[in-house]
C-alpha cells in the first residue's frame, strides 16, 4: 500500500480523492477538521496550513504521493481587490504549499508523485480573476521547475480545473440562474464536480501516469480550448 499525504481533504475534491483511495492506500490527511476521515487506513493530523508548521515526524519515513488541496476563489474587479486579499491568496495558495514542500521533499520516495491544483484562469485570461490567477500561476511555474529539478526521482504535475461544484464555489452557484449560466459557458454544458477532478488526481498519483511530469492538465469541460458559442 502506498503512503499518500494530503493537505486538506475534509471536503470537496480532497474528500473525493480520499473516498476512492482509503481502502487501498495509507492516507495521511493534514487538515483543520477530521470530518469524514474516520477509517482504519487514514491518519488525521490536525493542521491549519496558514498558521501551523507541519510536524514531519508524524509522517512515515517515505511518501509515495503528495496532494495539496487548499485554495481560494476571490473574484472582484482589480480596482476593488485589496492588496491584503492578494497577499492572503498568495499565502494560502502558494507560500503555504512551499512551506510544506520544504518539510516533505526529502521524504518523497523514488518514483513518487506530487499533484498541485491551479485554475483555467492562468492559461486563459478572465476578468475578475487577477488574485487567484496570480497565486495559481506561481504554482504552475514552481511545479515545472520542481519537476525538472527532481526528475527522474519525483514526478510533479498540476491540474487546472474550471469551476467545480464544491463548497469553495458555493457563492458562485447559490441559485439556479447562476448555475445555469455557468453550465452554459462550458462546451460540455455543465460545470465540474469533485469526482471529475479527483479521478485525474488519482490517475496522476498512480503508476498509470508514470511517463508524465511537468504537465499542466486542463480538466475544464472544454472551456480553455473550445469556442462553440
Amino acid at each position: 500500500m502506498k503512503n499518500i499525504l494530503l493537505i486538506g481533504g475534509s471536503y470537496g475534491i480532497g474528500q473525493s480523492i480520499i473516498t476512492t483511495l482509503k481502502d487501498t492506500h495509507h492516507l495521511f490527511v493534514a487538515s483543520r477538521t477530521n470530518e469524514n476521515l474516520h477509517h482504519k487506513n487514514i491518519t488525521h493530523i490536525p493542521f491549519d496550513v496558514t498558521v501551523d508548521e507541519l510536524d514531519a515526524d508524524i509522517l512515515p519515513e517515505k511518501l509515495d504521493g503528495f496532494v495539496y488541496c487548499p485554495g481560494s476563489i476571490n473574484l472582484k474587479p482589480f480596482k476593488m481587490m485589496s492588496l491584503e486579499t492578494i497577499k492572503d491568496d498568495m499565502e494560502l495558495n502558494f507560500f503555504a504549499l512551499v512551506k510544506v514542500m520544504k518539510h516533505i521533499i526529502s521524504r518523497m520516495n523514488e518514483q513518487s508523485s506530487i499533484v498541485f491544483f491551479s485554475t483555467i484562469a492562468v492559461g486563459t485570461g478572465m476578468p475578475y480573476h487577477t488574485s487567484v490567477a496570480a497565486s495559481k500561476g506561481a504554482i504552475e511555474g514552481f511545479a515545472k521547475s520542481l519537476a525538472a529539478e527532481y526528475a527522474p526521482k519525483i514526478r510533479v504535475n498540476v491540474i487546472a480545473p474550471s469551476l467545480v461544484d464544491t463548497p469553495l464555489a458555493k457563492r458562485l452557484l447559490n441559485n439556479d440562474k447562476k448555475r445555469a449560466l455557468m453550465n452554459k459557458r462550458h462546451p460540455l454544458n455543465r460545470i465540474g464536480n469533485a469526482e471529475d477532478i479527483a479521478e485525474t488526481a488519482i490517475f496522476l498519483l498512480s503508476d498509470k501516469s508514470a511517463w508524465m511530469t511537468g504537465q499542466i492538465i486542463g480538466v475544464d469541460g472544454g472551456l480553455s480550448t473550445l469556442n462553440i458559442h
